[in-house]
This record gives structure tokens, C-alpha cells and sequence, in this order.
């Protein structure tokens, strides 16, 4: 029953895209995450839209969130018939009505304004040779930045939803046993194993349970779970249903801070367009199953980014943690068996479940496998969004994928694990990028915030500003 009516889904969505690509019409798609809005994307759609109309040309301008690359924002791919795929950098309204002049009306791509072609081709050089294309590995930031947030059949017709379809048809136990084998460990920071968390979910008495999507993200630095929740929000949306059915949920609550109002905006919308398709609410698919999800929008203390803060915090209470056990999945939100993962373990489960776990497990480690999603900020040259293999040293991410430290300078230190990790110098440039190794380096994975610091970084300054920080975010 639940593919019959999702066949019907996914063939909408492949009608509304072929109509979309009829007629060989231009394709422009910005990105407008937080990052984008932030460089003037806004005012970059508006001069393509008014360029278009000057030269009385057709093109579709299309929204999209975050490729990663904050650095070049506002970041344009362009999409013209007999040419492959170009990226632009640093799109300003200038440089959207010269695209337009110069690309679309007479078939030239100005080479000076562009960062590669996404596709191979004699003509463009590809992205590819770019190392920070070259060394990425996306999982969780797959769709991000090529699909538009706000449309759910933009994500239907790139494999969204597939893997709650099949998996409604399936035994709950069997999906908890894929989530034990694939090795999942939560991205939120703790690194506990995910299959475990759902399985001890599953076993606990009671008819009501709860899903709790953890998007409180406070460390300074960081901001991959606002980045996703923007770009790809039926992806977590998505992840989460999967979790409420192994579980045996039937409610869930996105737990976004107020500090993100483009995040709960999408994510608002997101939910209304499931509902609406019978993706979410009381009968999903026809199958049976029902499960209700809410935002509740988190007032930006940082100590409810830890599970029974956030817990009191939904209930109506100060943010403030308790002791476990009992824990969350025995005993969470009004004494209900509760789950609660972070933003980047939601959004790894459908391509798990979709791909398999042998597929997940052949990235990364084999005590940390899959991939790891990092905001590397700092003094860096190419500051942004990067999904990598765990694994991976802090060097290849920071030279190799990131540029190097900023105005040839020298590398001092990087901060990881937010304010409760700690700080690496030099010498540690080789550890693997894993939960075991950075802890054993003396600092933590943590939620995936990067800080890069320069050779005139003062040390002192730093760990006075996070003793400074800890100390008004404590507990």
C-alpha cells in the first residue's frame, strides 16, 4: 500500500520536473541559506530577474540552500542548453546582469566570475579539480544546494522519501538491527551508537513515545544544523519518521533555537507540505502508521543543547540538566520514552536505510564510520560547510580542503568540540579526524564547529574568552 501511493508522489514529482525543463529554458539557481542571504544573494535574484527582463529572456531562477562554500557566496549555478553546469562565485548585482548579457544572451560565459563546471567537458575546467570538491564526500549534504528547500517534490524526484516508503513495509526490529550494522554514532557530539539508542527506545514500556530532533546548536563557530535544516529539511523530517517507526513513536518535536528564524521558516514549511502529501499525520501512506511532528523554537540557552536541559525546556522549564539514569530513552519528555538525536544523525538515516549498511560502513573508520560534517571558520582561505570521511586528518581537511591559513600566514592552533573540547596545536595537524582519536588528542569531536587559528592568535585571549563563555553558558 505504501509504495502504490507513493509511486503517485514520485511520479507527480517527475512530471513537475520534466514540465520545468521543457523548452530548453535557462536555469539559474541561487543560493539563499543564511550564508548566501547574508553576501547579498537577495539582492543578486533580483538583478537576474530585472537583467532577464531588460534582454527579454527566459530563464528560471530557482532558490537553493548551501553548496559549503560560504567563502564565494553569493554562490550561482548557472544552467544554459549546450553548455554543462557552471558555478559562478561572488555573484554580486553587477555581476548578475553581466551573466545574463554576456552567458545567457550571447553564449559566452565570462570565465573571470566562474569557479568550474559540475560536469566533464572540454570547454569549462570542472569543479572536481577543485581539491575542495575533490576530497569532499556527501552524504548528509548531498541534495544541499541543488534542490530548493521550500519544495517537497524537489526532493521526492532526488530519492526523497524512498526510504520511508519501502521501510513501512518492513519489521521495525529489522530496521533498528541496520541502524546497529551501519555503525551510525551520533553527530550531536557524544558519539553514542544510534542503533543502540532506538533499540533501548523500542524495549521501553509504554504505549506513547517521542522523537526529538536536537537543533540547539550553541557552539561558537558552528553552524552545520542550521546549514541543513535550511538547505534539506525533508531530510531530517524524513529521518526522524523512520526513528518514530523502528521506535514505535508517535509524536516528535524539532527543537530549533529562535536565533534561526530562516531555519523554522523552512522547516515550518516542510512539515506543512508533508502533512499535505500524507508523508506525516495519522495515516502515512495508507500503511497505518501516524506520526505528528511541531517545532518548538528554543530561546538560545546553550546548556539545552544537552538532551534533559532540552527535555525541561520543551516542558515549560528552566534549561537546566539532570542527573541519568534514568535516561531519555527510558524516561524523557513528561516521563515518556524518548529518543533524541541531533540534526546530522537524522539526516544520515534515510541514505542508510536506502543504500544499506554495508554502503555507510565502507566510509570512514571501522570505529567511526561514515562521514562527519564541519563548520571551518577562522583563518582559513576557504572558510564554509564541508562533509569529509571520518578519518581524515586535521591536516588534509585544513590545507588540502580548506586552502591553508589565510594571507600566507602560519598555523597556530584549532579549536574543536566547542567550548568543552579543546584547543590542537601543530603537532597534532596528523590525528585522524574520529571520536576516539581527538579524544585521545585531548579535545572532542563535538557537534563538528572548527575554529583555525593564525600565528597572531594570543592563546591567552582564547582561553579566556571560552572561560568567559562557559562560565555565563553554565549549567
Amino acid at each position: 500500500m505504501a509504495n502504490a501511493v507513493f509511486t503517485a508522489i514520485q511520479q507527480e514529482a517527475a512530471r513537475r520536473q520534466e514540465a520545468a525543463e521543457q523548452g530548453g529554458t535557462p536555469r539559474i539557481s541561487i543560493g539563499m541559506a543564511t550564508c548566501g542571504l547574508a553576501s547579498g544573494a537577495l539582492q543578486t535574484k533580483q538583478a537576474f530577474e530585472a537583467a532577464l527582463t531588460e534582454q527579454n529572456l527566459a530563464a528560471r531562477v530557482q532558490t537553493v540552500g548551501c553548496l559549503g562554500h560560504c567563502y564565494a557566496e553569493p554562490l550561482v549555478m548557472v544552467e544554459n542548453p549546450g553548455f554543462p553546469p557552471i558555478l559562478f562565485h561572488e555573484v554580486n548585482p553587477g555581476k548578475a546582469g553581466l551573466i545574463v548579457r554576456s552567458f545567457l544572451r550571447d553564449g559566452e560565459p565570462p570565465f573571470e566570475y566562474l569557479l568550474g563546471a559540475t560536469e566533464d567537458n572540454e570547454l569549462i575546467p570542472p569543479v572536481k579539480d577543485f581539491p575542495r570538491f575533490g576530497y569532499e564526500t556527501k552524504v548528509i549534504t548531498e541534495r544541499s544546494g541543488l534542490i530548493d528547500p521550500e519544495d517537497i517534490y524537489d526532493y521526492v524526484a532526488h530519492d526523497g522519501y524512498e526510504a520511508l516508503a519501502a521501510c513501512l513495509e518492513r519489521d521495525p526490529e529489522r530496521i533498528i538491527e541496520e541502524m546497529t550494522e551501519c555503525g551510525l554514532r551520533g553527530r550531536g557530539g557524544a558519539g553514542f551508537p544510534t542503533g543502540t539508542k532506538w533499540q533501548l527506545a523500542r524495549k521501553a514500556p509504554g504505549e506513547r513515545k517521542v522523537v526529538i530532533c536536537n537543533a540547539d546548536e550553541g557552539d561558537p563557530g558552528a553552524y552545520m544544523d542550521r546549514t541543513i535544516l535550511e538547505s534539506d529539511p525533508h531530510e531530517v523530517i524524513e529521518g526522524m519518521a523512520l526513528c518514530a517507526y523502528a521506535t514505535g513513536a508517535g509524536e516528535g518535536i524539532i527543537y530549533v533555537r529562535a536565533e534561526y528564524p530562516l531555519a523554522v521558516k523552512t522547516v515550518s514549511r516542510a512539515l506543512e507540505q508533508a502533512t499535505e502529501l500524507g508523508l506525516l499525520g495519522d495515516d502515512i501512506l495508507g500503511t497505518g502508521f501516524g506520526f505528528r511532528l511541531t517545532v518548538f523554537q528554543g530561546s538560545g540557552a546553550f546548556v539545552c543543547g544537552e538532551e534533559t536541559a532540552l527535555i525541561r525546556s520543551v516542558e515549560g522549564y528552566r534549561g537546566l540538566p539532570r542527573h541519568r539514569p534514568p535516561y531519555p530513552s527510558d524516561q524523557g519528555l513528561h516521563g515518556l520514552p524518548t529518543v533524541i538525536n541531533n540534526v546530522k544523525t537524522f539526516a544520515s538515516v534515510s541514505a542508510i536505510l536506502r543504500q544499506g549498511a554495508g554502503w555507510y560502513r565502507s566510509m570512514g573508520t571501522l570505529k567511526s564510520p561514515g562521514t562527519a560534517v564541519f563548520s571551518v571558520v577562522g583563518d582559513v582561505v576557504h572558510a564554509g560547510l564541508v562533509e569529509i570521511p571520518m578519518g581524515t586528518t586535521l591536516r588534509r581537511l585544513i590545507f588540502d580542503v580548506c586552502g591553508g591559513i589565510a594571507d600566507h600566514k602560519a598555523f597556530k592552533a584549532v579549536q574543536i568540540g566547542g567550548p568543552s573540547g579543546g584547543c590542537l596545536p601543530e603537532q597534532f595537524l596528523d590525528t585522524p579526524i574520529d571520536f576516539d582519536s581527538l579524544t585521545e588528542a585531548g579535545a572532542m569531536m563535538g557537534s563538528g564547529g572548527m575554529v583555525v587559528m593564525d600565528e597572531n592568535t594570543c592563546m591567552v585571549d582564547v582561553a579566556r574568552y571560552f572561560l568567559d563563555f562557559t562560565q555565563k553558558e553554565s549549567c
